[in-house]
């Protein structure tokens, strides 16, 4: 779909003021979230690889964070209700993941996603392995910078050593799973991590982006789902706080350090970081990813092999013929007399108004602006006083009129409304020193002679933020339901009628609206013979 948007672009021109163009831009079709998250994959594989590992140590510190938030919320909470602590603390650690996406970081867990673009073979099983290790890497190292600050400013002895307490009982915890349970739980953990993702594949906005991921990263948390990032740091940390806090530590807790003695290295890589890795790429890769791919491809093969509309061929011999609409389904269910729905037309009649429309369609969607401006408008110089300028434009019978110099350069716009409001300001005075410099319009729409008449058209009569009342994230703001035509009686645009056509700063015309107006009651109703048709006739001037 093509727009018409108003582009400033300041121009020194005689006075050196601004001048507003009107350019034609490309907008893309919608992408669907499919075509989003297969952009998204690509985009992680192929970027910059020192980039991509400086965003991964930065996503693998933000998960880091997350962790010490959740651990701080659900600390000293043994006596309230389990499912609300997990819940809250659920909700503390989504904020991890808001920071990846609003901040942009590379989190192994969501770039997972780019096995779409391996499936669509936009990348290379090599690239992707290397993506993906290149970022598991950089989580590492942002992982183990936090757990090294929180290590040197001791948060563990927070709550009188809870806070420490609770972290080697989490770190506990996770390295008891055994291996199907902790493929198991990394599945279910990225599938959730990268359907929130997904969502945010849906808006633009940054709040609504965060909005969509709390519930999904609350749901994997407080329900005990492994994340292989998230357990980069909380194990190590609890390691770490077993083997640097000291005995006194342990002590002032009322613990015994032997308890927390299968906290190791060895440990956490054999009972939880591999199989909760693999689970995490079963679940964002496979499921989500290749699953949605698989979706995609099947929707794509029923729009291919969709039903068709078959129209027999004219003859000439036959004074009426048969429009068939076949489909296979009908085909196996009914017999051959009645596996055709059969309309009578008059083949001549429906050729030649097929054939006139398109042309009249085309013919108006080639249009440009060159081929209807006025190009010997009436125009002002700047030092006529707004005296000549109303008896000009009132002789001309024209509503406004471009300011020029000498040379033809564009130096302003003046309308009926201007003059007037000027007479009226100073009660009507006859002796008003008051030039049309004084009151001309410096901030302008312009048109080149190149662009478009149908979009020039769309921008005149249509306000499409009135008759499409949504967000950029698709929410409807309107306060009540219309259908479409209520709205489009309404969306009428407060755009000026007439634009200067300009080109190469220079004045060459202007486009009025009266002049599509002309150009399409030719076309609709036109005054020939009969014989030709109103799309082969000259264009107005």
């Amino acid at each position: 779909m093509r727009g018409l948007y108003a582009q400033e672009a300041l121009h020194q021109q005689g006075h050196g003021r601004p001048v507003n163009h009107l350019a034609v831009v490309e907008t893309p079709a919608q992408m669907s979230s499919f075509g989003k998250a297969a952009e998204y994959g690509q985009a992680k594989v192929t970027k910059d690889i020192a980039q991509s590992f400086g965003l991964s140590v930065f996503a693998g510190a933000f998960i880091a964070l997350a962790f010490v938030f959740y651990l701080t919320v659900t600390t000293g909470s043994a006596q309230n209700s389990w499912g609300l602590v997990r819940f809250s603390g659920g909700v503390a650690f989504s904020l991890g993941l808001i920071l990846v996406v609003v901040l942009g970081g590379e989190l192994f867990t969501s770039t997972v996603l780019s096995a779409i673009a391996w499936a669509q073979k936009k990348v290379t099983t090599k690239q992707l392995l290397s993506c993906w290790m290149r970022v598991y890497l950089g989580n590492l190292c942002g992982a183990m910078l936090i757990l090294l600050l929180v290590m040197m400013s001791k948060m563990y002895g927070l709550d009188s050593n809870e806070w420490g307490l609770n972290a080697l009982h989490v770190a506990q915890h996770k390295i008891h799973h055994d291996w199907s349970q902790a493929f198991a739980l990394g599945t279910l953990c990225n599938l959730l991590v990268c359907l929130g993702v997904w969502m945010t594949f849906s808006c633009k906005d940054a709040l609504a982006k965060s909005l969509l991921l709390i519930l999904p990263v609350a749901m994997f948390v407080s329900s005990g789902f492994e994340h292989s990032i998230a357990n980069l740091f909380m194990v190590p940390l609890g390691i770490a706080i077993q083997h640097f806090a000291g005995n006194e530590y342990f002590i002032a807790l009322g613990v015994a350090p032997q308890i927390f003695a299968d906290l190791t290295i060895s440990n956490f890589v054999l009972h939880n970081l591999i199989p909760v890795t693999l689970g995490n790429i079963l679940g964002g890769a496979v499921f989500v990813g290749l699953g949605y791919y698989w979706i995609d491809n099947k929707g794509v093969k029923a729009i291919n092999n969709a039903p068709s509309l078959h129209i027999s061929p004219f003859n000439d011999t036959q004074e009426h013929t048969l429009m068939h609409v076949q489909t296979p389904d009908l085909q196996q269910n009914m017999s051959s007399s009645e596996s055709f729905q059969q309309v009578s037309i008059d083949p001549q009649t429906q050729h030649q108004l097929s054939k006139e429309y398109i042309a009249m369609k085309n013919k108006i969607q080639k249009l440009i602006v060159s081929e209807l401006m006025d190009t010997k408008p009436t125009s002002l110089s700047i030092d006529m006083t707004i005296y000549d300028a109303l008896t000009l434009l009132a002789n001309d019978n024209v509503r406004s009129a471009p300011v020029v110099d000498s040379k033809y350069q564009l130096l302003g716009f003046v309308s009926e409304q201007d003059l007037m409001r000027s007479l009226w300001s100073e009660e009507f005075s006859a002796k008003l020193p008051i030039s049309v410099k004084d009151i001309m319009q410096t901030k302008m729409l312009t048109v080149a002679p190149t662009e478009n008449i149908a979009q020039l058209l769309e921008f005149m009569v249509v306000d499409k933020k009135k008759l499409f009342p949504v967000t950029d994230t698709g929410m409807y703001i309107s306060g009540g339901y219309q259908s479409y035509e209520e709205r489009l009686r309404d969306a009428s645009a407060a755009v000026p009628s007439v634009y200067p056509v300009v080109e190469n700063g220079r004045l060459c015309g202007v486009i009025r609206r009266e002049a599509l107006l002309k150009m399409f009651s030719k076309y609709y109703c036109p005054k020939h013979d009969g014989n030709s048709h109103p799309v082969e006739q000259q264009s107005v001037a």
